[in-house]
């Protein structure tokens, strides 16, 4: 006999789940008892859970293989799931495989207005794929097993399970249920067949890469495919690592600061190729470069759900099937004799490497403060191949997508769905599931106010983990389309900041401010020699808005 709590957390250990990010609540003790020893899932105690849901996302994207196991958040009712919402939405909005699991009150008082009550299906309603209460300890291992599989299939995405405190302590002799993958959708031959013709008569096809159900092998495979075609590949908003880099046949990320070029060169393609990506706002630059409902290209799209093919832009050839199968296939057809677009490809290769080079202009005198584009160019440089960047949203990123060069898949960690505060949580999931490999978080000074709690949680398990904070005194991104939109009116974006470095100090974190790029490079390799949390607070020039932006311009 076990009580509910342990078999909960069994039957996670079974689905291949290692950790559960929580804050602790009464309402979940029996879970945390079967957390204190057990020998497969570890328990890690977080200060917020908006952090523990953001930190459990970004566990879930850091399985690169063909698992994708759920990232897991356990929170107790009312305000710690409200609280949980942000991380959930993450998981929506990117498509990542998450299941939440919430502390209920026992089922004897739920209808007799029990303290902080919350309805999880009214509550979740548009983003959960699945919200269920368990009624009994023996449905734990049934229950447990179908959200792993919710999450995982179609479309993945989050699952909220409600677990009344008398479920997790009753006692049950109910068997674990036996693990079971995903549903792993493959293209049919004649699919195949179908995008085979359409590139022979292709005059100047293009391709997007983006969306769930990656993995390193699908990544070198669609590598391989584009050099055997000679066709260039540009990745969708906050997938910059799903190709590399520094590839002959990579043409540009998909996001802010974009390359005119690519644009132009999407916009006239004949052919698009869309594996796994959604086509929205930011890859498609509002519609523009895809239009809808009929785009002028003949389009054709790849993804998981059937139910993500088609909906805003008329397809030509949908493919259901997961980027994995799909990048696996594509070794079946073969190119054209033919390749009229490889002059193409070249040029839009040395277009966006020109997009590497230094950002800074102005014409009223030199920038003060330290320059980004540097500080990112430095920290790609001078650390190894198989680097963890992760960032929130912000101004500040657009220097982290342009001028990093992403190389190995799962070496940015960065939400779609442009969430601030992300970058810090993300950061010691990825210390955490990745140990060996150096990370480095990017955050804005907004951003890293909405996590700062979790420098906490980073000291307490001794992660090797740097925070760049880009200190601008500014909402940045806002303040940028205030003065585009209402010049001279700024209003509810100005900052007044923490000393960070002290700050950083005073959770037993290494802490130092930096004031110019020629000292960044030595505060960067006294903060990597710590060994432990580091946070680098950098004076930015706040008329450096964005890459080659200033708001003295903006404004004139």
């Amino acid at each position: 006999m076990r009580h509910g709590g342990k078999v909960l957390v069994d039957q996670l250990a079974v689905h291949g789940v290692r950790r559960v990010f929580m804050v602790p609540g009464e309402s979940f003790l029996p879970a945390l008892d079967a957390l204190y020893d057990h020998p497969h899932v570890q328990a890690i105690v977080c200060r917020h859970e908006g952090g523990a849901a953001m930190a459990a996302e970004a566990t879930a994207k850091l399985d690169s293989g063909n698992e994708h196991v759920p990232g897991v958040v356990l929170v107790t009712r009312g305000p710690g799931t409200s609280n949980a919402l942000s991380g959930v939405y993450v998981a929506h909005t990117d498509e990542t495989p998450f299941i939440l699991l919430v502390g209920l009150p026992p089922q004897s008082i739920e209808d007799k207005l029990p303290f902080q009550s919350i309805d999880l299906a009214r509550l979740f309603s548009g983003l959960s794929k699945w919200t269920h209460v368990v009624r009994a300890a023996a449905e734990l291992p049934s229950v447990i097993a179908r959200a792993v599989r919710c999450a995982q299939s179609d479309r993945p995405g989050p699952v909220v399970i409600g677990l009344p405190q008398d479920v997790l302590e009753a006692q049950t002799d109910a068997e674990d249920a036996v693990k079971s993958g995903p549903v792993s959708p493959a293209p049919p031959r004649e699919a195949l067949a179908a995008l085979e013709a359409a590139l022979e008569r292709a005059q100047n096809p293009m391709m997007i890469v983006g969306g769930p159900g990656w993995t390193i092998s699908a990544k070198a495979q669609i590598e391989a495919f584009a050099m055997r075609f000679d066709i260039p590949v540009a990745t969708a908003f906050r997938c910059q690592d799903y190709f590399d880099n520094s590839h002959s046949h990579f043409v540009g990320h998909l996001g802010f600061s974009r390359s005119a070029d690519l644009d132009a060169a999407l916009r006239e393609a004949d052919l698009l190729i869309v594996a796994g990506a959604a086509l929205g706002e930011v890859t498609t630059a509002s519609q523009s470069i895809i239009e809808c409902p009929n785009p002028r290209q003949a389009l054709v799209h790849v993804h998981p759900s059937s139910s993500a093919i088609g909906i805003v832009h008329a397809t030509q050839l949908g493919i259901v099937s997961t980027a994995a199968n799909f990048a696996a296939s594509l070794r079946t057809i073969e190119p054209p004799q033919e390749k009229p677009w490889r002059g193409q490809r070249r040029d839009l290769r040395n277009a966006f490497l020109k997009t590497q080079a230094p950002s800074r202009r102005g014409n009223d005198g030199p920038v003060t403060g330290v320059a980004m584009d540097e500080v990112v160019r430095h920290v790609v440089r001078v650390l190894p191949r198989d680097l963890i960047v992760t960032n929130g949203a912000g101004n500040y990123a657009q220097y982290v997508h342009r001028f990093a060069t992403f190389r190995t898949f799962r070496s940015s960690l960065a939400p779609a769905s442009g969430s601030m505060g992300y970058g810090l949580p993300a950061a010691i999931a990825a210390k955490l599931q990745c140990p060996e490999r150096p990370v480095v978080c990017f955050a804005g000074d907004g951003c890293i106010m909405m996590a700062l709690p979790e420098l906490a949680t980073a000291v307490q398990y001794g992660l090797a983990i740097v925070i760049i904070v880009a200190n601008n005194g500014l909402y940045g991104t806002i303040r940028m389309h205030q003065e585009l939109a209402y010049p001279g009116r700024a209003s509810g974006t100005l900052l007044v900041n923490p000393d960070f470095a002290a700050l950083a100090r005073s959770f037993g974190a290494y802490g130092e401010r930096v004031e110019t790029t020629a000292g960044f490079a030595d505060a960067f390799e006294r903060a990597i020699a710590v060994g432990g949390p580091a946070l680098l607070d950098l004076t930015i020039d706040p008329d450096e808005i964005a890459p080659g932006r200033r708001l003295s311009e903006l404004a004139s």
